[in-house]
């Protein structure tokens, strides 16, 4: 009764979202679109605006919100959000920013430092490298609207292993691997730069709804992490959190098998809800487990799934943050 109250309670005042910053990629959009959503769950439609960052300071005149909540990338120099937070102080908001890029940026957390009353990042272990107070670690999540899908139980799942992303170095560093095995598989393989490893492997880009039918017609998920770093050279923080990805997949109703360098995973998910691997060792042992045993593959899809539905939407990590400044004496 308690988690149905916390789902239903709605919170007074207004809430301005900024970000957009002229090289935002679609990635970026859609966590924004999500976060939007979790916002709305907890204030209520109504009282939750979006507004590019370049028009955010007029608007801040205009709605006078209680909180304004800056979501993204601080690394492009054509964002400002100095103008911002001067305007919100004006109108006694709080202001937060949610590092959603973390820790690939972190070299340039600098033009956020001084600006916002609170910083959380996505990041646990780079959250650990602001050089100022009042930081927090807040994973990503997933959305309920845009992504969750009832598990078909008699969808016929024809893909013995997916993975959709850039092939980024580290990520071609672990398929290479396992490609004794996965050349005796049905696999798909698809993103940029992908497509030189032959068959099985596609250059091509997936929307996401294209990519929620290939999870549905997929017997196992690879989740492999990313390496592409634009500004981490002065403490090449290796990133520890499980991305968005993650959330959105056992949403979705995938089932994953997660390439792990860290525990992290550990912290949101059971080996029983996503089993992890980091040798092809352990990757052959799990396909042994999980590919040809489907009563268990579903099983485990359903406990992931339960569990982001529980724990791992945007609704709880805007709760969560509403208590981190509701306890610190952010909030009016």
């Amino acid at each position: 009764m308690a988690k149905n109250a916390e789902k239903t309670e709605k919170y007074s005042g207004k809430v301005l979202i900024c970000s957009g910053g002229r090289f935002e990629s679609q990635a970026n959009a859609q966590i924004r679109e999500s976060i939007m959503a979790g916002w709305a769950e907890v204030f209520g439609e109504e009282n939750v605006i979006a507004a590019n960052i370049n028009g955010a300071a007029a608007s801040i005149q205009y709605l006078r919100p209680t909180i304004v909540f800056a979501i993204g990338s601080y690394l492009p120099e054509s964002t400002y959000f100095g103008e911002v937070c001067r305007e919100a102080r004006k109108v006694g908001a709080a202001t937060v920013f949610w590092a959603t890029e973390d820790p690939y940026e972190q070299d340039a957390s600098y033009r956020i430092t001084d600006e916002f009353d609170v910083v959380f990042s996505c990041e646990r272990w780079g959250s650990n490298f602001y050089t100022r107070p009042n930081v927090w670690h807040l994973p990503l999540a997933a959305c309920p609207k845009l992504h969750y899908r009832p598990i078909n139980e008699t969808t016929e799942r024809t893909i013995d292993v997916l993975f959709c992303g850039v092939a980024f170095t580290n990520r071609k560093d672990i398929v290479r691997g396992l490609l004794p095995t996965l050349r005796n598989l049905n696999i798909k393989i698809v993103g940029p730069g992908w497509g030189e490893l032959g068959v099985g492997f596609s250059d091509a880009r997936l929307e996401k709804e294209q990519l929620v039918q290939f999870y549905q017609h997929s017997k196992i998920v690879l989740n492999l992490g990313r390496s592409l770093s634009f500004e981490n050279k002065r403490f090449m923080i290796s990133p520890s959190t499980p991305g968005p990805r993650t959330y959105e997949a056992a949403a979705a109703g995938a089932m994953q098998i997660f390439h792990e360098d860290t525990y992290e995973i550990r912290r949101y998910y059971t080996k029983d809800e996503i089993p992890s691997f980091s040798n092809k060792r352990d990757f052959d042992r799990l396909l042994d487990v999980y590919l040809e045993n489907g009563a268990l593959r579903l099983e485990t899809t359903k406990k992931a799934q339960a569990r982001t539905m529980s724990e791992h939407t945007y609704g709880h990590r805007i709760r969560e943050a509403l208590d981190i400044l509701n306890k610190g004496g952010f909030l009016p």
